[in-house]
C-alpha cells in the first residue's frame, strides 16, 4: 500500500501508534499543542525553579486590592504611586519567593505549594470584595466563625475567583517533575534563593527608603493586604499565641461584692435587662439625628439616647470581652491573665443572673460561669416556624418568647433581691442584611438580597443594613413593653449598646474587624440607649433632666461595667463612680 504523500512523516521514535503519536501534527487541533505542553511542564526542573515562578505569579495575580490602594493613596498620578507600586510588586514578589523556598525540596512539597495558592485567591477574593484585611484579629474572629456565618461568605463569586487564580498553578504544580539531588545541594540552593530573595528586598527598600518609609508608617493597613504573606503571617501569629502563650490564670475581682442600701427596705426586686447589641451602627439610629426614621418605636418610649459612644473593638470577639471587664480597653489589652468579670460580680452579689443568647458565635466567654442558654435551643415548632425563617437561625424576638419561664426557673432566693438578664442579639450581623429583619421591618425597598455587597448598588445595601436596625427598634419596643408589663413585681430597667459598627461601602470598606488603629468611624462608633420605668428611677433617685442634658458627654464601652454596677445598687471594690455614665444625676430624682 502506498502512503498517501499529503501524510507528514512520522517523528523519529514516534512509532505508529499509542500516546505518542498524539503530540505529532495529525492529532486533532489543540490536543497536541496540549500534549507538547504537558511534555514540557513534566521535563525535569529544581523545585527552586518553581518557587519562583510560583512566587512571582501570586504576587501578580493574588494582589489587585493592595496595588488599588496604592493608586487610591496616590491621588491617581502616575507619578506618585507607580514607584510604590512597582516597590511594592517587588517586595511582595521577594517575600513570597523566600517564604517558599523553605519548602523548596521534592514533590511531597505540591500539597504544600498549592495550599499557599488557595490562601492567597481566597485572601484576595475577601479583601477585594469587602474591604477587609488580613491581620492577626481579623483571623483570630474567623477561628470563631460559626457554620452559620460561613453559609454567609460562600457564594459563586468567590468559587469564580478562586478557580481564575487558582487553575494555572494548580496544572503546573501537578505536571511538575523534578531532578533528583542530595539534601546538602538542595539546602544550600534553598538558602541561596532566600539570601538572595531577601537582599534584593532589602536594596529596593534602601533605594526607596526616603518615600516608602513614611508610606508604610502612615498606611499601616498596607502590610496586611500583602497576599498570602500577611493571612499566612496571621494564621501563624493566632496559632502561635494559641500554642506557645503562658496558661491564662482567671483573676478574681468579685470579692466584696454586696448589695446596696437600697435593697433593704425595697417593696419591689429590680429586674435589669442588659442588650449587647450586634454591628449596629449609632448614626443610623433615628434617635441620634439619621435622617430616616429608623428607630420610631423607641423614640414613642421616651429612651434616652447617648450619642457619642466608643466601642472597645471592632469585632465581637475583641468588645464583648472587654465591655464586660472591670479593666477598661487598655487594661484588658495588655492582661497577660484572665479576669472575672461583670457577671461573676452581679452573680456575687447575690443577684440572679442569666445570659441569653442568639448569637451564634456565643458570649465569647463572659457568661461561662453564670446561668446561660442558647435562645435557639428548645424551641416549639410554632415558634421555629414564625421567627426561624432559616431553619438554624433566628430572630431576635425568639429571646422574648418563654422568658418568664427561663427566669422562673433560677434560684428563688436570688430572684427575691434581684434579676440580671443578658440578652445576646443577632442585630445586624452581615453580610446578609436581608436575613436579620422580619417582613414587618423592611421599611426600605429594594433591599441587597446578596451576600456579594459589591453586586448591590449603594441604596440597596444602605435600604438592608437599615432594616435591621428598625427591626432592633422593634426588638427593643417589645422588651420594654415586656418590662412594662411586670412593673406590678420588679422595678425595671433595659440598657441596650452595639458591640461594634459596620463598614457600608465608605472608602471601599464592607463588614467589621479592621484594626482598630486604623479603622473607620463607622465600625467604632456604636448606639448606647437606656430606659428606666417609674419604680427604677425613684428607686435609684434619678434625675432625667440631668440625663438628657448629657446626653451628648462622650462614653466609651469602659462605662458599662461602672454603669450597670451603678444601677443595680451593687458595691463593689472594683467600682469607679467616675465610669458610671448616671453617677452625676443620681440622688437628684
Amino acid at each position: 500500500m502506498s502512503r498517501n504523500p499529503s501524510w507528514p512523516e512520522a517523528a523519529p521514535g514516534s512509532g505508529d501508534s499509542g500516546h505518542g503519536s498524539l503530540a505529532s501534527s495529525d492529532a486533532p487541533w489543540g490536543i497536541g499543542y496540549w500534549h507538547r505542553l504537558r511534555n514540557w511542564l513534566q521535563r525535569p526542573r529544581s523545585p527552586r525553579t518553581l518557587v519562583l515562578c510560583l512566587g512571582v505569579y501570586l504576587a501578580l495575580a493574588c494582589n489587585w486590592p493592595l496595588f488599588g490602594e496604592l493608586m487610591n493613596i496616590g491621588g491617581g498620578q502616575r507619578s506618585e504611586y507607580l514607584p510604590n507600586l512597582l516597590l511594592m510588586g517587588l517586595l511582595v514578589a521577594c517575600g513570597n519567593v523566600a517564604l517558599l523556598s523553605l519548602f523548596a525540596w521534592s514533590r511531597w512539597m505540591k500539597p504544600l505549594w498549592m495550599a499557599v495558592v488557595l490562601i492567597a485567591a481566597v485572601s484576595q477574593h475577601y479583601v477585594a470584595t469587602y474591604g477587609v484585611v488580613m491581620d492577626p484579629s481579623m483571623l483570630a474572629n474567623a477561628t470563631q466563625t460559626d457554620m452559620n456565618e460561613v453559609r454567609d461568605l460562600l457564594n459563586w463569586r468567590l468559587l469564580l475567583n478562586v478557580l481564575l487564580v487558582a487553575t494555572l498553578p494548580a496544572v503546573v504544580i501537578w505536571h511538575a517533575r523534578f531532578s533528583r539531588q542530595s539534601f546538602f545541594a538542595q539546602l544550600w540552593r534553598n538558602v541561596l534563593l532566600f539570601v538572595a530573595a531577601a537582599a534584593v528586598a532589602a536594596g529596593g527598600v534602601l533605594a526607596m527608603n526616603r518615600d516608602f518609609a513614611p508610606l508604610m508608617r502612615n498606611h499601616t493597613k498596607l502590610r496586611y493586604m500583602t497576599n498570602p504573606l500577611a493571612p499566612i503571617y496571621s494564621a501563624t501569629t493566632v496559632g502561635a499565641r494559641a500554642l506557645f502563650s503562658h496558661k491564662r490564670q482567671l483573676i478574681p475581682v468579685s470579692g466584696g461584692a454586696a448589695l446596696g442600701a437600697s435593697y433593704a427596705a425595697q417593696a419591689r426586686p429590680p429586674l435589669f435587662v442588659v442588650v449587647v447589641g450586634e454591628t449596629a451602627r449609632a448614626d443610623h439610629f433615628g434617635l441620634n439625628g439619621y435622617q430616616r426614621d429608623t428607630t420610631r418605636d423607641l423614640a414613642a418610649r421616651n429612651v434616652l439616647s447617648w450619642r457619642k459612644v466608643q466601642s472597645c473593638g471592632t469585632s465581637t470577639l475583641a468588645s464583648v470581652p472587654c465591655m464586660f471587664s472591670p479593666l477598661g480597653k487598655a487594661g484588658f489589652e495588655s492582661a497577660n491573665d484572665d479576669y472575672e468579670n461583670l457577671t461573676d460580680v452581679l452573680q456575687a452579689a447575690g443577684l440572679a443572673v442569666f445570659w441569653l443568647d442568639n448569637q451564634p458565635g456565643g458570649c465569647k466567654g463572659v457568661c461561662d460561669r453564670i446561668p446561660h442558654a442558647s435562645a435557639f435551643a428548645g424551641l416549639d415548632p410554632v415558634t421555629k416556624d414564625a421567627l426561624c425563617p432559616s431553619g438554624d437561625e433566628c430572630l431576635d424576638e425568639v429571646m422574648l418568647r418563654g422568658l418568664d419561664a427561663r427566669i422562673e426557673a433560677l434560684s428563688p432566693e436570688r430572684r427575691q433581691r434581684g434579676v440580671v438578664l443578658l440578652m445576646h442579639q443577632m442585630g445586624s450581623h452581615g453580610p446578609a442584611y436581608y436575613l436579620r429583619s422580619s417582613r414587618s421591618s423592611k421599611r426600605f425597598m429594594p433591599e441587597c438580597r446578596v451576600n456579594v455587597l459589591s453586586d448591590c448598588s449603594h441604596d440597596e445595601l444602605i435600604n438592608a443594613f437599615d432594616n435591621t436596625i428598625v427591626y432592633t427598634d422593634q426588638f427593643l419596643g417589645k422588651t420594654i413593653d415586656w418590662l412594662k408589663a411586670r412593673s406590678d413585681h420588679y422595678d425595671t430597667a433595659m440598657l441596650y449598646v452595639g458591640d461594634h459598627g459596620e463598614s457600608l461601602g465608605e472608602f471601599g470598606l464592607f463588614l467589621h474587624g479592621m484594626p482598630y488603629s486604623v479603622a473607620p468611624e463607622a465600625q467604632k462608633h456604636v448606639p448606647w440607649v437606656m430606659w428606666f420605668s417609674d419604680g427604677m428611677r425613684s428607686r435609684d433617685k434619678l434625675s432625667l433632666g440631668c440625663v438628657q442634658g448629657g446626653l451628648d458627654k462622650p462614653l466609651t464601652h469602659d462605662n458599662l461595667y461602672h454603669t450597670v454596677l451603678g444601677t443595680m445598687d451593687v458595691q463593689s471594690p472594683s467600682y469607679k463612680a467616675s465610669l458610671d455614665a448616671l453617677a452625676d444625676c443620681r440622688g437628684k430624682g
